[in-house]
């Protein structure tokens, strides 16, 4: 690809998590391939939730959850290849929430007589069978019964295949790239990556305003247990599923040091596989600060995957996608080397979309987040993988942020349209403030979009949750703000806004 900074054929790079941002894959595409150019998703691995708990669990490494659902919503649709659609299936499938049956049905998938095998050729479906096996055999091989055995309790079948080819290659890179291969995604084009390129695990911690230490990306952001915020008798501070290193109460603590590296927090040793995203209780307070951490819970810096900084080196456009701001985005932004690759990036447009609705994450109820929040936060992420003196040192102990937030002075500096130069938006009951004046101040540009309301019930009476992207409108917007719709019909003011003209079925509801 030329490096020619006027190149038209530079590369689009979106930041973003998985379920969230999945279902935006199709308008990514779209502008892809009106700018005939090269499309690179940067996606974080630290969730430690769901199906991937249990691999971390058992095998350590990296959160490769996101990666999966990513790489499976590429696969092209094939109508007229079953086969295809078949893999995408089994990709794609979670075994049974009944244990036994779970249990059951990877057997019965391991030794070829799965249904989900019907329509795959013999050469893969043995090449597939081949990395399960060996997936297969290293779990029975960490058997430590009754204490500690695997639980395939709705796991990931395309988790494990993932996990299964990187202990086998010894690359998580390379896991990836099988799977792409084997699934169709055309890799000259588009590309998952994820953000460090890692066989090992890595966590993250987040501090709230009011001291609070939250370690886990699943207790930040959808915590398994009913609480997440209840303090232990004789804490040292409020404190978050035994973020202080306190021993968990559990029957087979006998049998972890098995099973695990000496340090790892007994925080991240619990099973995260059942949890709501729907239903959470708020954070008593904002969040301040993500970091990541080693297993004996002190802060590290680790570098960007090179390949997440040469793709912003060659980039037209950045842009920040919706998900949750502090465990999607975050994780990606404050690792190094990833700032000074934004501010530097050839890219003239640095687009956020924001949110429709807010999150646990962003809507304490009584400081919920705005637009000019998510471009601080974002700003301040940056700014901190690039080192700069935002920060004021409190010593660094353990178990707490090594930095504090800085003032309001202070922020008052921060470069937000080196970061952040477009919002495109949503406007409605639920969504966040959008403060035009502000931001144009800042130097950010706003869109306004039509969108779909989504619904919930509320009792008897639907209540109003927030907006959908509407699909056609958001690639017109996109395509607006790139350059390439300049005859789009612009509401003027303060804030633009696309015509409803531009928009399909706008405000339809959309129940959630």
């Amino acid at each position: 690809m030329s490096t020619d900074s006027s190149s038209p054929n530079r590369g689009l790079v979106v930041f973003s998590g998985g379920s969230a941002a999945n279902s935006l894959v199709d308008v990514f595409s779209d502008v892809q391939k009106s700018k005939q150019c090269s499309l690179s998703y940067i996606i974080p691995i630290s969730d430690n939730g769901g199906s991937s708990s249990e691999l971390i669990r058992i095998f350590g490494g990296p959160g490769i959850g996101d990666v999966r659902s990513r790489l499976v919503r590429l696969i092209p649709e094939s109508p007229r290849n079953p086969e295809r659609e078949a893999i995408k299936a089994l990709f794609n499938y979670r075994l049974p929430y009944d244990a036994s049956a779970a249990h059951a049905e990877w057997h019965s998938i391991v030794e070829g007589t799965s249904p989900l095998w019907l329509a795959i050729t013999p050469a893969k479906r043995e090449l597939i069978r081949s990395f399960f096996n060996l997936l297969n055999s290293e779990i029975l091989k960490r058997a430590r019964p009754p204490g500690t055995t695997f639980d395939f309790t709705s796991a990931s079948v395309g988790n494990l295949f993932l996990t299964g080819a990187r202990l086998f290659s010894g690359s998580f890179e390379s896991a990836i790239y099988l799977l792409g291969s084997i699934c169709g995604v055309p890799s000259d084009l588009v590309r998952v990556i994820p953000a460090i390129n890692s066989n090992f695990s890595h966590h993250i911690s987040a501090s709230l305003t009011d001291g609070t230490v939250i370690v886990g990306q699943n207790s930040i952001s959808h915590p398994s247990e009913a609480t997440a915020l209840q303090p232990r008798p004789g804490s040292r501070r409020p404190s978050l599923l035994l973020a202080d290193g306190e021993e968990l109460e559990s029957s087979d603590d006998a049998t972890y040091e098995d099973d695990h590296l000496p340090g790892s927090l007994p925080t991240l040793r619990n099973k995260n596989i059942s949890f709501s995203k729907a239903q959470n209780e708020d954070l008593p307070s904002r969040i301040s600060r993500i970091w990541y951490i080693n297993p004996y819970g002190q802060e590290i810096r680790p570098p960007a995957n090179p390949r997440v900084l040469e793709s912003l080196r060659d980039a037209q456009a950045i842009i920040y996608s919706i998900g949750s701001l502090f465990t999607s985005l975050i994780p990606a932004l404050i690792l190094r080397g990833v700032g000074r690759n934004i501010v530097t990036s050839p890219a003239k447009h640095k687009i956020l979309i924001l949110n429709g609705s807010l999150d646990r994450e962003t809507g304490p109820p009584d400081q919920p987040f705005t637009a000019v929040d998510f471009v601080e936060a974002i700003t301040r992420a940056g700014e901190e993988s690039r080192g700069r003196g935002l920060c004021e040192s409190n010593g660094g102990t353990p178990y707490s942020p090594s930095f504090t937030m800085a003032k309001p002075a202070m922020l008052e500096t921060l470069p937000y349209s080196s970061y952040v130069t477009h919002i495109l938006h949503l406007d409605g009951p639920g969504t966040p403030a959008v403060e035009r004046e502000k931001l144009a101040e800042m130097g950010i540009e706003t869109l306004r979009l039509y969108g779909r309301k989504i619904v919930a019930q509320d009792g008897e009476r639907e209540v109003q949750t927030g907006m959908k992207y509407d699909s056609t409108a958001l690639v017109q917007a996109l395509e607006v703000v790139l350059g390439k719709r300049g005859d789009a019909i612009l509401r003027g003011g303060q804030g633009n806004g696309l015509s409803r003209r531009n928009t399909l079925e706008a405000g339809r509801k959309e129940r959630g």
